[in-house]
């Protein structure tokens, strides 16, 4: 398992996710992950938005709606192109490794992650560029899943896992592998990258007050 075969994977199953995200059929978006990223992004009150890993542009299509203007990028072209045909904002083909090496000569209030972080070096690299793409006082907003409960039955420590469709209807091929990090490795992740943790937030399943999410926002230091 290493980050190449994550976009490989992602590649092969980018037009069920682009029906999955727009029909609704990820239980937990609809319950809270996806308001609770807005209204994250949204407390910041932000003019630019710089959305990494932006899938079929949902995320950048809301943003615009209120107003900000967002640059949603994404190493799956198919994607991208889903993202441009439903527009809402501007959206390139651009990898976490070539932010990372600087392809994007801009700086944002927020640049947010949405669930997007799932490798190892190339995510290690493109935080350490985040002060770079970030204006003073910006923030990175990133949502992944919620370390402690994604899976219970793992050893609870960094590595590589086999991904999953649990809980999605739609006809998927072989899921990516991800990332697995701790809480504590976030927060370590964060500030090795000059970014002072604001915030820790974990939304909450409705009924079962289960966390379904963790949110990090770290400012620029």
């Amino acid at each position: 398992m290493n980050d190449a075969e994550i976009i490989e994977r992602w590649r092969a199953n980018s037009e069920p996710w682009t029906r999955a995200v727009r029909e609704g059929r990820i239980g937990s978006r609809l319950l809270a992950t996806d308001a609770a990223v807005v209204e994250a992004v949204l407390a910041r009150k932000p003019a630019r938005v710089l959305d990494i890993g932006c899938g079929e542009g949902w995320l950048a299509r809301a943003l615009a709606a209120q107003g900000i203007e967002v640059l949603g990028v994404d190493a799956v072209a198919d994607l991208v192109e889903q993202a441009r045909r439903a527009g809402g904002g501007r959206f390139e083909v651009f990898s976490h490794e070539a932010l990372a090496e600087g392809v994007l000569d801009e700086r944002f209030d927020v640049c947010v992650c949405n669930f997007s972080l799932l490798g190892e070096a190339s995510v290690d690299r493109l935080l350490a560029k985040m002060p770079d793409l970030l204006t003073a006082g910006g923030a990175l907003i990133v949502q992944t899943l919620h370390p402690p409960t994604v899976d219970a039955a793992q050893p609870y420590r960094d590595g590589w896992r086999e991904g999953s469709w649990c809980g999605i209807d739609a006809d998927f091929q072989a899921p990516a592998p991800w990332y697995f990090r701790t809480v504590e490795s976030w927060v370590r992740l964060f500030v090795d990258s000059g970014l002072r943790i604001e915030s820790l937030r974990e939304p909450m399943h409705p009924r079962t007050f289960v966390p379904l999410s963790l949110i990090l926002v770290g400012e620029r230091t």
